[in-house]
């Protein structure tokens, strides 16, 4: 924790994490105005003393349609990544330990929902299933999992042949024992940074299907509200360019956060930090 807090892009990221969170369960109470509600004569009006962000071509005020679309955003991510975690770590880790059929039948699989941009795909399905927030995650888990899989796959190739994992064979431990017990802790540093990182780009792509039209209807969103105001772009920017910085500023938490996990949980230069403060003392010596 310490090395994570002396990183300080990634406390700053924290700290607008903490802050996300809390805008998105407090949403009720924090947004001055109903994200509905239509006010014709003030249609584009610019920031104010009343509208603080100002208010989209229907009048709604923008900050309050903002502070609702931060629900939307976090609840894909997490919901896609948590998803994406715990099926491709189960699915990679048995091919990978199980080996023959079982990893050949998933490195088939992968190669073919890799064949396909991952984007092209979210949009095939959700023109199939109709544009809604279930849908939005069912469609980014479809290819969420693969990149999770890759890596728990490469991992445990690189492990089970270990001493440590023989002498767990030679006492008789399960193949769900050994996996539990002794691959998945070694596993869990690159998981957590390929997670902090996944969110961002689940984000992201939200957004991208949002701003295309294929996200959720019935609640605000931010690359809805960024879609609506490509039109009004020349003479009320402000109506793209808030929800823009929102996508920026929270993207850009998300990498902060996995930049500094990846040095805090980095064994190896741990390890090299450690053997040069140890020279370094030697030579002082």
């Amino acid at each position: 924790m310490r090395r994570f807090f002396h990183h300080r892009p990634a406390v700053v990221g924290l700290a607008v994490l903490l802050l996300l969170v809390l805008v998105a369960v407090c949403a009720p109470y924090l947004a001055p105005f109903d994200p509905w509600q239509i006010d014709l004569p003030g249609e584009l009006e610019g920031p104010g003393a009343v509208h603080w962000l100002g208010q989209d071509q229907l009048g709604r005020d923008l900050l309050s349609r903002l502070i609702f679309g931060s629900r939307v955003s976090l609840i894909v991510a997490f919901t896609v990544v948590s998803f994406s975690l715990v099926t491709g770590t189960i699915i990679g880790g048995l091919a990978a330990y199980l080996g023959g059929f079982a990893d050949a039948l998933l490195l088939r699989v992968m190669d073919v929902l890799l064949a396909f941009p991952g984007i092209l795909l979210a949009i095939a399905l959700i023109s199939i299933m109709g544009p809604s927030l279930a849908t939005v995650i069912v469609a980014l888990s479809t290819m969420g999992w693969v990149g999770y899989a890759r890596l728990v796959r490469g991992q445990v190739l690189a492990e089970k042949e270990k001493e440590y994992i023989l002498a767990a064979r030679a006492i008789g431990a399960g193949a769900g024992r050994i996996l539990g017990r002794h691959l998945l802790p070694n596993l869990a540093a690159p998981l957590i940074v390929e997670a902090s990182f996944g969110v961002a780009g689940v984000i992201l792509a939200e957004s991208s299907l949002s701003f295309l039209g294929l996200g959720p209807q019935d609640v605000p969103t931010w690359g809805g509200a960024l879609n609506e105001g490509v039109r009004y772009l020349l003479f009320a920017p402000h109506v793209s360019i808030f929800p823009g910085l929102c996508i920026m500023v929270t993207v850009l938490a998300f990498n902060f956060i996995g930049d500094g996990l990846r040095d805090a949980l980095d064994v190896r230069r741990q390890a090299g930090t450690i053997s040069t403060v140890a020279g370094g003392r030697q030579q002082g010596m």
